[in-house]
């Protein structure tokens, strides 16, 4: 009989510009078992939407993602992380503009450290962009879990503009790119 706490869970910190975008993403992917939208990276605690946007506060708009290594690992997690958004834009993410949009990768022990580092150096040499990488590889602190409106974002408003000009060709995009990663319906 198998040890129902065989299982032991991951979490990994993502920053990639609106967390309603990547939140949509990482859900989509077999292993990942939980995807919150948040903050991190600032220098107040339990900061709301509106003073993150501020810029005032330091944080990122993030995801933090819970997974399960025997099914994803922390490698396929990073390869999604930089195909899914633009890492040579400071502070930037399409028309979203600002710190709290920044690219960021967020580790939570040196091994994510040392993976991420690689990643990026291997994509750097590569010369995949015509700019170079700003992403930010950072010691992960908090997290804060934002509003209750922001979780599950698209899923509640599929309908709404933002989702269906933005979050929609990205998703689109991400399943075309990522079809055997992605989960069963």
């Amino acid at each position: 009989m198998e040890n129902e706490n065989a299982h032991k869970y991951e979490v990994a910190t993502f920053g990639q510009g609106c967390f309603w975008c990547a939140e949509a993403i990482f859900k989509e992917l077999n292993g990942v078992t939980k995807v919150e939208s948040g903050y991190s990276g600032g220098t107040i605690a339990n900061p709301t939407y509106k003073e993150v946007c501020s810029g005032q506060t330091g944080h990122a708009e993030v995801i933090q993602i819970t997974f399960d290594p025997s099914k994803i690992s922390y490698d396929e997690l990073l390869e999604v992380f930089w195909k899914t958004h633009n890492p040579t834009t400071l502070n930037r993410q399409g028309n979203d503009i600002g710190t709290q949009y920044r690219s960021v990768i967020f580790y939570h022990n040196e091994e994510q450290k040392r993976l991420a580092e690689a990643y990026k150096k291997k994509l750097a040499d590569e010369k995949i962009w015509d700019n170079p990488i700003v992403t930010e590889i950072s010691l992960y602190t908090k997290f804060y879990k934002a509003e209750d409106y922001h979780q599950n974002y698209y899923e509640n408003n599929p309908n709404q503009a933002y989702c269906q000009y933005v979050i929609v060709p990205k998703l689109e995009k991400f399943e075309k790119i990522f079809k055997a990663k992605v989960k069963k319906r």
